[in-house]
């Protein structure tokens, strides 16, 4: 695996939570005093049918950015969100004025989304990330924290809208994987200091052992976790790499310093040791997320 050059099989998409919008609404304009107004209107005009909203004092959290919310579902004990977590969670959103129906998640598919690289609208993202793990919440997002400009259907351009969250799971990388390594029985053979799963599914204890500068010609496969396709692979063929020679990403190369020939592996590592906090980006799309862990399987065929 490359550190920059890249097969690329499948991109990874955040649905249509992102804002493609051009002009972002200054807050200091009219939008915003009327998006503000509006929202006040509504707590105080829906405070007989949203008991939620009014079992605080005044109804509804306001926060710097101009987002209101009320967690109406709690859990103290839960995992707090914090940048860098993959969040599982379902969302219904409604134009404010109209109540109308604008989009929600589908009810057998939540979105996963790793919070923090602000892919979702602004005002859904704040709102996440003041979220445990199972509560639920109700988020009241004035129109440059949301869809600002786009015109959709049952929402006119520069709406107020409500969001209405469940917060299911915020799982660390490590969970993530131990889960993962769970779900699909995989027997880790090792585990590096680094934070690298080694596991060997074919062994050849005659084999060579691969020493630094060598060339290794070898099969490989790259996916994210929750990927069904590989993002990096070498297909039908091989590819060839020096070892130790700093052009590898870090959890492939210590994992396949561990292989010899003719033997095969998978590795499974977090973003520490893979793509970090940028993740792969082509075309304005994620090809490799931001606090992504991956799995490969290698096989390595030949040293010289």
């Amino acid at each position: 695996m490359r550190k920059f050059q890249l097969s690329i099989f499948s991109v990874v998409l955040i649905g249509g939570l992102s804002a493609c919008s051009k002009d972002a609404a200054d807050p200091s304009s009219a939008e915003y005093n009327r998006n503000d107004a509006e929202i006040k209107a509504y707590i105080s005009q829906n405070e007989d049918k949203l008991v939620s909203l009014s079992q605080v004092s005044p109804p509804g959290i306001l926060t710097a950015s101009g987002l209101y919310y009320k967690i109406t579902r709690p859990n103290p004990t839960g995992k707090q969100a914090t940048v860098g977590d993959e969040l599982e969670f379902s969302y219904k959103v409604t134009n404010l004025s109209t109540g109308l129906h604008v989009d929600s998640s589908a009810a057998a598919a939540p979105v996963f989304y790793p919070l923090g690289i602000r892919s979702v609208f602004p005002g859904l993202e704040q709102g996440l990330s003041l979220m445990r793990e199972g509560e639920k919440a109700i988020l009241l997002v004035p129109s440059y924290l949301a869809y600002n400009d786009q015109t959709l259907p049952n929402l006119p351009a520069y709406s107020v809208v409500r969001f209405d969250v469940t917060l299911n799971r915020s799982r660390s990388e490590d969970q993530q994987i131990a889960d993962y390594i769970m779900k699909n029985k995989l027997a880790v053979t090792e585990t590096t200091a680094s934070g690298v799963r080694f596991i060997k599914t074919q062994t050849n204890a005659s084999g060579q052992v691969p020493t630094a500068g060598q060339t290794l010609t070898i099969k490989y496969v790259g996916k994210q976790l929750r990927a069904a396709t590989a993002f990096d692979s070498t297909g039908t063929g091989t590819a060839d790499f020096v070892l130790a020679q700093n052009k590898l990403v870090k959890g492939f190369e210590e994992g396949l310093a561990k292989l010899r020939i003719g033997e095969k592996a998978t590795v499974i590592f977090p973003s520490s040791l893979g793509y970090g906090k940028d993740g792969i980006v082509q075309n304005r799309r994620y090809v490799i997320t931001p606090y992504a862990p991956l799995r490969f399987d290698i096989e390595l065929t030949a040293v010289k």
